[in-house]
């Protein structure tokens, strides 16, 4: 979901539908990795669910969320450096310089996919929401819904990176937190089973009771 990528786009730079079509192409591709993505989350909050740890599910999404927003950049570098995932983004982004010089269709729409891969708050933060979702085409639909909220601004910032002044781009970066923030705080709420309404509302369990036989 990266601006500088969506402006450098190397189909249809001039105007008409070769223009908006190879766009539309590259939001698509970015859309099916991020369905993808929520087909695996989805699958492994699945079966923590089957488990019995959806408290705990939600508890751990929310501190997830959290340690995204506090954690400092060069923080974030060293761990994808002792993870060994540096190596992964930079097979990742030759992969897209080698279609950035060809201007088909396919290579827009796989331009998109390749970027849904990389690195991305956002993305980690939706992936996040995708692993307390009910069921894989739960969190599926989940991300398909991030997928087309961002869009719009995507869309945008493709067209022409002057239809966003540097000023609301700064406010944007501010806010981004602060959501992520609150969504953290959402989720461990929910898993805390405090009986809150909509907030942190309390599961219900039933227990079976064995019938009992009455002797004459």
């Amino acid at each position: 979901m990266c601006g500088p990528i969506a402006m450098a786009l190397p189909v249809g730079r001039g105007t008409g539908a070769s223009f908006l079509g190879g766009r539309l192409l590259y939001n698509i591709g970015r859309l099916s990795t991020y369905v993808l993505l929520g087909a695996l989350a989805g699958a492994i909050g699945s079966t923590l669910n089957l488990a019995g740890w959806q408290q705990t599910l939600s508890i751990a999404s929310g501190v997830m969320m959290l340690l995204l927003v506090v954690l400092p950049a060069a923080t974030s570098n060293k761990i994808n450096r002792w993870l060994g995932t540096e190596k992964w983004w930079n097979v990742l982004r030759r992969a897209m310089a080698k279609h950035f010089g060809n201007g088909s269709p396919r290579s827009l729409y796989q331009i998109g996919v390749l970027n849904g891969l990389l690195p991305c708050g956002m993305v980690y933060f939706a992936l996040a929401g995708a692993l307390s979702a009910p069921g894989v085409g739960g969190a599926m639909l989940y991300m398909a819904m991030f997928g087309l909220g961002t869009i719009p601004l995507m869309w945008l910032v493709s067209l022409s990176g002057k239809m966003i002044q540097p000023k609301m781009r700064y406010y944007m970066r501010i806010a981004v937190p602060y959501v992520a923030g609150c969504l953290a705080v959402l989720f461990i709420l929910r898993g805390l089973n405090l009986g809150v309404p909509y907030i942190s509302p309390q599961l219900v369990t039933t227990t079976q009771e064995a019938p009992v036989c009455h002797v004459p």
